[in-house]
């Protein structure tokens, strides 16, 4: 069945279903929002392996540690799977094994769905196309006897580089967005068919009110390539439901609740929504973000010109798992 949140300032209705609360472990793909740095990962990049290195054994995955410090997400600290879990928000490294609610991240910075549309951000590069094979290939046999399918939540936050990279495009969007969307859901089914049944789809943040298309410097995507983005999204999650009656699909509307975030920043602490902190990727300015001439980092809903800081991952994280557990 598929999970469709109605929605509200104060956020979303619940799933029929208490999702959460079987979830022993979470498997993510995606992108820079969902990416964890690991001790076997590509720095900035990934939680193990990359492009040129896509292959590992059982004991180099479950050895892996996630890292966590300014530079191991494109956050600035935790991001909201981190949080979600519970698992890598403290510095320094975590064994997904010592969580309670274990996470397991195949998600890559700079990744898109699939190079039949946009090529690769760089020559390692992991698409979210080989992203799921990476993990039925390799992860899937090392995890099948510490985890279940059934206990499994399969997370899927993907298309903000797709968004960014065809922005110019000669393509009708509906098209190509249309294209792009029934790739991704070809690369759920598959994880579908090795036995999983519970999936978090994430739609869209508000892209089009990153700074830099606040200063118009970017002025793409705009608002209505984002929401037709996110309207595909929902209707093919409804057919892929529907084509898997079994299945549990939650489709959190990320755009809703994070422009809800923006309209309403001062309720969650938050004084800066338009612009970000300069000296972002300097050392220690998350710490001490004042000796940049910044203000303090959690006081930005922006980390750098595409991304959410910790803090909005944090707030994001809490209603996700809000929305997972049937409460609002």
């Amino acid at each position: 069945m598929i999970i469709k949140p109605l929605l509200s300032l104060a956020g979303l209705t619940a799933p029929t279903k208490n999702i959460w609360a079987n979830t022993t472990n979470v498997i993510a793909f995606g992108d820079s929002y969902s990416y964890v740095l690991g001790t076997s990962g590509r720095q900035n990049y990934s939680f193990i392996g990359d492009y040129q290195h896509i292959g590992f054994s059982s004991q180099q995955l479950l050895s892996n540690k996630i890292v966590q410090s300014q530079t191991s997400t494109a956050e600035g600290g935790p991001n909201w799977l981190e949080h979600l879990t519970g698992c890598g928000v403290n510095a320094g490294t975590t064994s997904p094994l010592d969580c309670n609610i274990q996470l397991w991240d195949f998600a890559f910075a700079g990744a898109d769905i699939g190079t039949q549309y946009t090529p690769r951000h760089k020559y390692f590069t992991v698409p979210l196309v080989n992203q799921t094979q990476q993990f039925l290939t390799y992860a899937q046999p090392a995890l099948s006897n510490i985890t279940t399918p059934n206990s499994t939540l399969a997370s899927f936050w993907i298309g903000t580089n797709d968004i960014f990279d065809t922005a110019t495009s000669t393509v009708p969007f509906k098209t190509l967005y249309t294209n792009m969307i029934a790739t991704l859901f070809a690369s759920i089914q598959t994880i579908h068919d090795a036995g999983y049944r519970n999936f978090l789809l994430m739609n869209l943040a508000p892209l089009d009110k990153t700074p830099k298309n606040v200063l118009k410097r970017h002025p793409l995507p705009n608002t209505s390539m984002v929401n037709q983005f996110n309207s595909i999204l929902a209707s093919q999650a409804s057919a892929f439901a529907k084509k898997n009656p079994e299945s549990n699909v939650a489709l959190f509307d990320a755009n809703t609740f994070l422009n809800g975030v923006l309209k309403n920043a001062a309720s969650y602490g938050i004084k800066n929504t338009t612009g970000f902190c300069a000296a972002w990727d300097q050392p220690n300015v998350v710490a001490d973000a004042e000796a940049y001439g910044c203000q303090p980092m959690e006081e930005y809903f922006w980390f750098n010109t595409a991304h959410l800081t910790s803090h909005v991952h944090e707030i994001l994280a809490a209603e996700v798992q809000k929305f997972l557990s049937g409460g609002s």
